[in-house]
């Protein structure tokens, strides 16, 4: 009995070693299609008093912004077969996008950017669902959730190097990067089919997953509301500045005189993505779920901090560039990357509600690119016209201070109502 219980665990373990990989892969891949256009500066292009590389940035943000309202639905009543063809055809259509952008014209090829990003802005919740609902899906979902923060930076070191050594157009970067992902991620799908499902064990500790239907949707809305709006405005202004990071980082590291330094985006992303990796995935060791979600809601909390007073030792000259934007970086996705993992997945399994994670996941980033977008859009029209470094620098420090009430509210709420549940079932 001893050796057969050895074997089963040795067997869970390879299997969630096997999925972590293979998810970081697939997600690695997938953001070849979409990251690309971000090391490009497109000088001098502006249109109706906003600079060209904006448009593009709001377009795409609106495309997944839409893709996320419209998912809210599509990803919580996901079935489990045609999953791996479902991926394909989405990134196709995703770099069919990019292929007609690089063909059109400006600025009618802006509207290509928004076809590129409604189909990405379902992949999350697909290959989320490979995954959620084990008692691995701590390990497993830090590492597929820590894969945007390394590919963000490889997509771009990878966008980078094909325009400084190849010299490839600005307009055809984004679509040639997406070509050089193309096989891998053909490969990470087939892969990802070949996850095996939860097992009863999983089941039993982390509660059924399975489709939810309006009713269902509308019931847990009901049943958490308070709570849900209050995580996801945490999540809202996360989003928001974790997104301007993202798109807007080439142009502050050449605010800062690092033009030019493809290389710089992994060099600052890889320690962060290792680090955030080992702290998210030493969750599993927390087998009691809604300790767990009090830990994460600490978590949350310690990366606004550092958010907060990295920005505020950049403005007052204590740090350099290169610190602050790596650091700042640390702090936000320490903020952002537990909702992607753990906080909705601990969620569910604390009040054992028949759901699935997709749900939530899609409900808190529609808001989340909607403010992004939201951002964008009043910084150009309210004609502000700060340098990116200071714009992002002081708003930031804003952005902190809210998401610490935020998420110490979350964390009162949820705790009351599980001991409320508790002394009910008593």
């Amino acid at each position: 009995m001893n050796t057969l219980t050895s074997t089963v665990k040795r067997n869970d373990k390879t299997i969630a070693v096997s999925a972590a990989i293979v998810s970081f892969l697939a997600y690695t891949s997938v953001y070849g299609f979409r990251k690309g256009f971000a090391v490009c500066g497109f000088e001098g292009m502006a249109y109706a008093g906003i600079s060209y590389k904006v448009w593009l940035v709001i377009s795409q943000v609106v495309g997944y912004a839409c893709s996320k309202f419209y998912g809210i639905r599509f990803i919580s009543e996901l079935k489990r077969f045609g999953r791996g063809k479902m991926i394909l055809i989405l990134v196709g259509i995703s770099w069919t996008g990019l292929l007609l952008f690089a063909i059109i014209p400006a600025p009618w090829n802006i509207a290509c950017m928004l076809i590129n990003g409604f189909p990405l802005g379902m992949i999350w919740g697909i290959i989320f669902s490979y995954i959620e609902g084990r008692r691995a899906t701590d390990f497993i979902g830090a590492a597929l959730s820590v894969s945007f923060i390394f590919s963000s930076g490889f997509v771009k070191t990878t966008a980078g190097f094909i325009r400084l050594e190849l010299g490839v157009s600005e307009f055809w970067i984004p679509f040639v990067t997406g070509l050089v992902f193309a096989l891998p991620l053909i490969l990470t799908v087939y892969l990802l089919e070949k996850i095996p499902a939860p097992t009863d064990a999983d089941i039993e500790n982390r509660s059924i997953r399975e489709p939810m239907t309006a009713d269902k949707r509308k019931e847990f809305v009901k049943m958490f509301l308070p709570g849900l709006i209050a995580s996801i405005g945490i999540y809202v202004f996360a989003t928001v500045f974790r997104d301007i990071r993202d798109n807007f980082m080439a142009d502050m590291w050449k605010e800062n005189g690092y033009g030019n330094q493809p290389a710089l985006f992994t060099q600052t992303e890889t320690p962060v993505t290792v680090m955030l990796l080992i702290l998210m995935g030493s969750m599993i060791l927390v087998r009691n779920n809604i300790k767990a979600l009090v830990y994460t809601h600490y978590i949350i909390i310690a990366g606004f901090l550092i958010t907060g007073c990295t920005s505020i030792l950049f403005l007052q000259g204590q740090i350099t560039a290169f610190w602050w934007l790596t650091l700042v970086g640390l702090g936000l996705y320490t903020a952002y990357i537990p909702f992607n993992c753990i906080f909705f997945e601990r969620l569910i399994a604390s009040f054992k509600f028949p759901g699935n994670v997709g749900f939530l996941i899609y409900v808190a980033d529609s808001f989340g690119y909607l403010g992004s977008v939201g951002v964008l859009i009043t910084k150009e029209v309210l004609k502000i016209k700060m340098q990116w470094t200071s714009f992002y620098s002081h708003s930031v420090v804003i952005l902190s201070i809210l998401g610490i009430a935020g998420a110490i509210l979350s964390l009162i709420y949820f705790s009351s109502k599980y001991k409320k549940q508790e002394v009910v079932h008593v």
